[in-house]
């Protein structure tokens, strides 16, 4: 989009725009032989899985977007991964999408998979994997495959959900080579699908070249093979339908586990219409607002019991209910505020005493096991030498030490700004947001645009100068229009979103739904750890 948004519809309209491009994976001749081959898609597979009528919470749609153009590109990473319900039970589903270089796996795919693989393990979910990979994309193999957080990391994980006792079930429904065979084994069922399914750790020109055996791919791991000779898969059946309806089978069985005891009573509809809260969320970044007009839109019946109302005014810190769940929100108000002193504090700062209201209201709800939600639209920690003789950075410590040991769990909606320590202070992703999502107005970065062109500008100018360099007025604009653009792009949700830093940029009309889905899932897990600061100065 070139032209300046000037309402909430025309982000929708590139939103909604994107999503459709992403949905078609690899595009619609890759699709068409997915289904000559008699396979269903990767969505296609997911919509067919999941309970009729049942929401889809979809994570990392926009991962890798608009990288790996050299090779392509690798729309959603190359595979779709979410939060559904199948039989009823809430789960995360992982489904390679064979449309994307046959579902080979980039160095986003496993940052992906690891991502699906956390949110099960962080809310004791089960896990399906629906499989279907030609395995690591080679020219790329030094970038996934030896680091911590790379291809390997997921077999660790699987042995880790095994051990905590987290369901995993597999289904090889296309290629399944290499390390990536040990996934679906390594989970605690593994189904395959006849003649299209097929798992080995090499394939039979790599046999041939290793070992110079002449085999076939189906003799050397296909369905039949498996289940009847190597006994490494469970079942085969004969077609995706017929393996997706087993895996909903096994979930119908699964036994009940302790919860967490979060409290739901009946949903309220928010004061306002959806369509009210696009309305009074202003698309200009600098116009201020009243973040409770905007809480209106989001919270059962508008209502929102506010901790220390008139202290700390920058700060919104209060309990209410979204979608009949008790949640503690911590949001930043955007409008100019008076402090009892008559001194104007500016919108979207942390001030010292916001702060301190914050860590204080934080360690409330952890007390009364209320999770956390953090609406970020921040621009930083107030600055200066009145902020700092205030202990601005002893008051911050405390929010951000309170944030990050709280046990409740965290979810973290970025509906503008979220510039530098603002970012962690409002549980940036740096501080396990169970779930974290944009909305397309949101903006990432260490500073605003301005702020970063300009600084930019002066390290440049003064570079060149050292150099002997001079530059008249027309390079020097030309220069900071290039660092704007530049910087600009690194603003973008998209941006973030294709790298994980968020799980996805969602419209605010389903802010709702993502909270109240994250709070359901974090439900499944028990709270174990004691809520304990540590050290924090008074």
């Amino acid at each position: 989009m070139n032209a300046t948004p000037t309402n909430f519809q025309d982000l929708l309209q590139v939103l909604n725009q994107k999503i459709t491009e992403v949905r078609l994976g690899g595009g619609p001749k890759r699709i068409a032989k997915e289904h000559e081959k008699g396979k269903l898609t990767a969505r296609e597979r997911i919509d067919y899985l999941i309970d009729k009528g049942s929401e889809f919470l979809e994570i990392g749609a926009f991962a890798a977007d608009e990288m790996y153009e050299e090779e392509g590109g690798c729309p959603s990473a190359g595979v779709v991964a979410g939060i559904g319900y199948v039989s009823g039970r809430m789960c995360v589903i992982v489904a390679n999408d064979a449309t994307v270089k046959a579902g080979a796996w980039f160095p986003m795919t496993a940052k992906k998979n690891l991502r699906a693989q956390e949110v099960a393990m962080e809310n004791h979910l089960p896990i399906i994997y629906l499989v279907d990979s030609a395995g690591v994309f080679l020219p790329m193999q030094n970038e996934i495959f030896p680091d911590k957080e790379h291809f390997g990391r997921q077999f660790r994980n699987n042995a880790k959900m095994s051990a905590l006792g987290i369901v995993q079930v597999a289904a090889i429904m296309g290629s399944c080579v290499a390390g990536g065979a040990y996934l679906p084994i390594m989970s605690d069922e593994a189904l395959i699908v006849d003649k299209t399914g097929s798992i080995f750790l090499a394939g039979s020109y790599l046999v041939k070249a290793a070992i110079g055996e002449s085999v076939d791919n189906e003799t050397l791991g296909g369905a039949t093979t498996h289940c009847e000779i190597s006994g490494v898969t469970d079942n085969k059946y004969e077609n995706d339908q017929e393996c997706l309806d087993a895996i909903r089978k096994i979930f119908s069985t699964l036994g009940a586990k302790p919860k967490a005891g979060f409290d739901r009573i009946e949903a309220k509809n928010p004061s306002i219409t959806p369509d009210q809260l696009l309305e009074t969320f202003p698309v200009d970044r600098v116009k201020p607002y009243d973040m409770l007009d905007i809480l209106a839109g989001i919270v059962d019946g508008g209502e929102i019991e506010e901790y220390k109302k008139d202290y700390g005014k920058t700060l919104i810190c209060g309990t209410a209910r979204i979608d009949g769940w008790a949640v503690g929100i911590v949001a930043n108000q955007r409008k100019i505020v008076k402090t009892s002193k008559g001194e104007m504090q500016m919108g979207g700062v942390i001030y010292s005493d916001s702060a301190d209201k914050a860590a204080r209201f934080i360690m409330n709800c952890n007390q009364r096991n209320i999770p956390l939600l953090f609406i970020q639209d921040v621009s930083g920690f107030m600055v200066g030498s009145k902020a700092e003789h205030g202990g601005i950075i002893k008051d911050g410590a405390k929010m951000v030490n309170a944030m990050a040991n709280s046990v409740v769990p965290k979810f973290t909606i970025i509906v503008g700004n979220s510039y530098g320590a603002g970012n962690y202070a409002m549980c940036g992703k740096a501080y396990d947001p169970r779930l974290i999502f944009s909305w397309p107005s949101a903006q990432m970065a260490v500073m605003s645009g301005a702020s970063a062109a300009k600084t930019l500008l002066q390290i440049k100018v003064s570079s060149l100068k050292k150099a002997g360099k001079v530059i008249s007025e027309e390079e020097e604009n030309q220069l900071l229009e290039e660092i704007i653009s530049k910087y600009n792009k690194e603003l973008s949700p998209y941006y973030a979103a294709a790298r994980l830093w968020v799980d996805g940029v969602i419209d605010p009309r389903e802010t709702r739904k993502v909270i109240s889905m994250g709070i359901e899932a974090a439900n499944h897990s028990p709270i174990t750890e004691r809520f304990n600061v540590g050290v924090i100065q008074t």
